[in-house]
């Protein structure tokens, strides 16, 4: 990591100055280095980087022959569309580990075609994988439609034979594995999503959207169902992370944030789980190396900022107004500014990485944990979480932190009840509107609209009957079918204007007595205008999905921070290296 650091503080020295080194008098007609231009800016850059002037000037070339590799690679790409990739090689197949190896093909070849031609010129390489997100690529699949593009960087594994086979199968089962969970997540919190507690909770689960203080937030549909499956693979990536899965993690949050993407911002700003998203991807990012996603990892932490500034307010006013106090998310602002310390680093801003490190560092000091305070707070019965939770909110107090879990815990009892007496009081009412006539689902969704006002939604319920019969019974009457004929086919048909038509033309227009007559009570069926429920669709998906909901609504505040130590150490590590070189 010290190399990008060094390379990043020389391309920002270039920046500054407005040097371009592809360009002439650093480079000549034939693509050469311009000696003594060179060696003046390696001779004046030294002293600024604390490193030789033969050091820097290799850097500097390498910078070079780099900018000017790429220059021609975009040339090539875009006259014979053939891409140059760069080839992360194994250790004993370089013979200088500092240099760089490039192959030019084609995107829209396989893998395996690609190996063929490259091993049959080199007799050396067997198997490659695409690293920028760390995904193998399939062999029997084009190069450009599994995401390689043009100066991708591409890691070469020398293997034998049934080593390689071993690995490819490895590597494809891989890749099945991740899809197939991306996909029963989507697919078992859709039917969360569409599911409108018109059946019994306790049988039947759905979710809901609610505030800080549980109560159901009022959203459109559309957005509501975005929102449950933005939160649901982000659970799943977070459970996950837990498990030290990154890549799969990383997946998974990703599809998150496309979903994220298709609430409304004026939600967005209102919560911090898109906040929390971002810092659990560019967690990932780091925990994988992935320094080619160092550009959006920094545009993700400055959303991350921006939200938490909208939610929280400036001076966290907003969330000290709401929780009482701010220690629990301060976890979030140490993740926040040790990701930033990390990227200021590799971007070779070492003084910005000394900030954001010391705030990161004072906050730490703060946030970790008496072993003692915790294990009295646990031999009390409260548990390692509870424990953690309530002495960050209560800065370390241990009597104030008993009484702050015993008060959360009987806050937490009571929005149970509250909740289990809503719900209670949202299906009498459901069946109460059933009972007179309507579906289950109709009724549901009057009661939202209702804000659960039984009358309120009976009215909602008669007004939309009523303005459709009106509106069957007028397209009848412009058939020319008579009003009395046409009103007697719609209540037999259930309101259903194509079968009403059939029935009447069937009937020369007229309908007699025998059918008006009322059916016997051995024929009677539900309503026709229930519709199929997705209550037992994939039950066994939507227990899985349920499983990955975390049962606390703090899960994500709950950090042991030894991730976060370890990054730390490593950053004062790179960091007094790089003061020391200075």
């Amino acid at each position: 990591m010290a190399e990008q650091n060094t390379e990043a503080k020389l391309k920002n020295l270039l920046k500054q100055e407005k040097i371009q080194l592809w360009n002439p008098p650093y480079t000549d007609d034939d693509n050469q280095p311009g000696q003594q231009h060179m060696q003046e800016l390696a001779n004046r850059y030294a002293p600024l980087l604390g490193l030789s002037a033969p050091e820097v000037g290799v850097a500097l070339e390498l910078i070079r022959v780099l900018a000017v590799k790429r220059g021609k690679g975009n040339k090539m790409f875009r006259e014979t569309n053939v891409a140059t990739l760069e080839l992360l090689l194994p250790r004993d197949s370089k013979k200088d580990p500092k240099a760089k190896t490039y192959l030019e093909t084609r995107l829209d070849v396989s893998l395996q075609q690609l190996m063929d031609r490259y091993e049959a010129e080199e007799a050396m390489f067997t198997a490659f994988i695409y690293t920028n997100l760390c995904f193998p690529v399939l062999s029997d699949q084009p190069l450009d439609q599994q995401g390689v593009k043009n100066h991708s960087k591409v890691m070469v594994l020398k293997v034998s034979d049934a080593e390689w086979k071993q690995q490819l199968m490895e590597d494809e089962e891989k890749k099945k594995n991740q899809n197939e969970s991306i996909q029963r997540t989507q697919k078992g919190f859709q039917i969360l999503s569409e599911r409108d507690g018109s059946e019994d909770p306790d049988t039947t689960p759905f979710l809901e959207i609610g505030d800080q203080k549980g109560n159901p937030l009022n959203i459109p549909h559309k957005e509501k169902k975005a929102l449950i499956l933005a939160m649901g693979f982000h659970e799943k990536g977070r459970s996950l992370m837990k498990k030290k899965q990154y890549e799969n993690a990383l997946c998974h949050l990703l599809q998150a944030d496309q979903q994220f993407s298709q609430c409304g911002s004026a939600l967005l700003a209102s919560v911090d789980n898109f906040a929390v998203l971002q810092l659990d991807i560019v967690w990932c990012y780091q925990a994988l190396e992935a320094l080619s996603c160092l550009e959006d990892g920094r545009s993700r932490l400055q959303r991350a900022e921006e939200c938490f500034l909208k939610c929280y307010g400036e001076q966290q006013q907003r969330l000290l107004r709401i929780k009482g106090n701010t220690g629990r998310e301060d976890v979030l602002f140490l993740r926040l500014y040790l990701l930033q310390s990390l990227i200021f680093y590799i971007e070779g801003d070492d003084r910005q990485a000394r900030i954001q490190l010391s705030r990161v560092e004072s906050l730490y000091s703060r946030l970790v944990l008496d072993s003692e305070k915790m294990a009295q707070l646990m031999s009390l019965g409260f548990t390692d979480r509870e424990a953690r939770l309530g002495l960050r909110a209560c800065q370390g107090d241990l009597q104030e932190a008993a009484i702050h879990i015993s008060n959360r815990r009987q806050e937490r009892e009571d929005l149970k009840q509250r909740e289990r007496q809503r719900r209670r009081t949202r299906m009498e009412a459901i069946s109460t509107l059933s009972e007179l006539g309507f579906s289950r689902r109709d009724a549901a969704r009057a009661l939202h609209h209702a804000h659960g006002d039984v009358d309120k939604a009976y009215g909602i319920l008669l007004d939309s009957s009523q303005a459709t019969q009106m509106f069957a019974s007028l397209q009848l009457l412009y058939l020319g079918f008579e009003r009395v004929s046409s009103e007697a086919a719609l209540r037999l048909t259930g309101g259903d204007v194509q079968s009403a038509t059939q029935l009447l033309l069937d009937n020369q227009g007229f309908i007699s007595a025998e059918l008006l007559s009322p059916p016997s009570t051995s024929s009677s069926s539900s309503p026709s205008s229930e519709e199929p429920s997705t209550s037992s669709t994939c039950p066994e998906l939507v227990n899985e999905v349920l499983e990955d909901i975390s049962h606390h609504e703090e899960d994500y505040l709950d950090l042991t921070l030894e991730e976060e130590s370890e990054l730390i150490a490593a950053m004062k590590t790179y960091l007094s290296r790089e003061a020391t070189l200075s």
